[in-house]
């Protein structure tokens, strides 16, 4: 007992180094910054290396708030083939029919089919032969140049828009009026043989600059709707069937082309051949 008692006692002391080792955590961290940049870099890749179409194509194919298909194929689950997310246009059901109030470029068109991509295309390059054929009138003569300042062209899904404006000291219409000058005479007969080699409806839409507010009366609605009517008769005096004017209409001040609204280039016509269901 005694030399249990005189036995010395042994305290073991351990060191603790306050910046010891923390385990891999850091190295999980350092793999997740390697494998968003990675990603971040082939993202800058894609934009640079895809057209605008298949860039659509990934974005579709990500998006979880989209149908897998554009059009529904009509099956009898659990929205009758309709598509949830359609709101102004309805949805097509199986491969003809349509909605209740279809438009006529929606709706089915029984025998004759409906519109394909092939159409369309086809439809487009017609229209661009038809807009570098009424380019082409500017190198004809010195007229024909002066006119062809005045007239700009664009293929929309609308169809072949064809504006008309004025420029500054060169007006189509005495100011304030629906009088056309000599310039508008001749840019009416040149679009009026152009549109003899087509057969597609026509649309007008006339604009007009906008007035101060201290003018008693603005005339912008009746001067764009007469001016837009005034050419409507101009292109039939000049050989457009009548029967191929689809629509008349005036736009006032309300779509300005240019940021000033009271700049002369607002005085405009846009003449629409317009494709076939609009």
């Amino acid at each position: 007992m005694s030399a249990q008692s005189n036995a010395p006692i042994i305290i073991k002391r351990k060191k603790v180094v306050a910046a010891g080792h923390h385990g891999g955590a850091w190295k999980v961290a350092y793999a997740d910054f390697v494998t968003a940049m990675m990603a971040f870099f082939l993202l800058m890749w894609l934009l640079n290396a895809t057209t605008e179409k298949q860039r659509k194509g990934l974005a579709d194919y990500f998006s979880p708030t989209i149908p897998m298909a554009r059009i529904s194929g009509g099956g009898d689950g659990a929205f009758g083939g309709k598509d949830v997310f359609s709101e102004d246009t309805q949805p097509q059901r199986g491969t003809g029919a349509t909605s209740a109030t279809p438009t006529e470029a929606a709706k089915a068109r029984g025998e004759t089919g409906v519109s394909t991509q092939a159409e369309t295309a086809k439809e487009t390059r017609d229209l661009k032969k038809l807009e570098k054929k009424l380019l082409g009138y500017g190198g004809e003569s010195m007229a024909m140049e002066n006119a062809m300042r005045h007239v700009l062209t664009k293929v929309t899904d609308e169809g072949l828009i064809i504006e008309v404006f004025d420029i500054k000291g060169d007006p189509l219409f005495q100011e304030g009026t629906a009088n056309p000058t000599p310039m508008m005479d001749a840019i009416s007969k040149m679009l009026a043989g152009v549109f003899d080699l087509v057969t597609n409806q026509v649309a007008i839409k006339g604009h007009t600059r906008a007035y101060p507010l201290v003018v008693a009366k603005n005339p912008v609605w009746d001067l764009s709707s007469a001016r837009a009517d005034r050419v409507r008769r101009m292109l039939q005096s000049d050989g457009l069937a009548p029967d191929r004017i689809q629509r008349v209409a005036g736009y006032a001040d309300r779509k300005p082309a240019v940021k000033n609204p009271m700049a002369v280039r607002n005085n405009r016509l846009e003449i629409v051949l317009l494709r076939s269901g609009q």
